[in-house]
């Protein structure tokens, strides 16, 4: 797998957005990736040095819609800890 199908997209939420200032940043990764993977795809895409890669399977919620019950998807989080002094820009430049 490349980098891009690795990483899926960031994950930007309240949460999220407080531990951007602990050098933590959450994303949305494929179900097969292993950390390590995780990892080199992070510093290959953005250009920054991983210290730690956390990872955890969402689970589905139960959702109604009228009468028919059903699930939302089931997917991957990674929590990813760049080294002190480096950034992410998910949002490119802020004005």
């Amino acid at each position: 797998m490349t980098a891009h199908e690795i990483i899926i997209r960031p994950i930007v939420s309240e949460q999220s957005y407080d531990m951007m200032e602990q050098n933590k940043y959450t994303f949305e990764v494929a179900k097969s990736a292993t950390k390590l993977q995780v990892r080199d795809a992070i510093e290959e895409i953005f250009g920054v040095h991983v210290t730690r890669v956390n990872t955890l399977n969402v689970k589905p919620k139960t959702k109604r819609v009228r009468y028919i019950a059903g699930k939302t998807r089931t997917w991957k989080k990674a929590i990813v800890t760049v080294a002190e002094g480096e950034t992410i820009e998910i949002f490119g430049t802020q004005a």
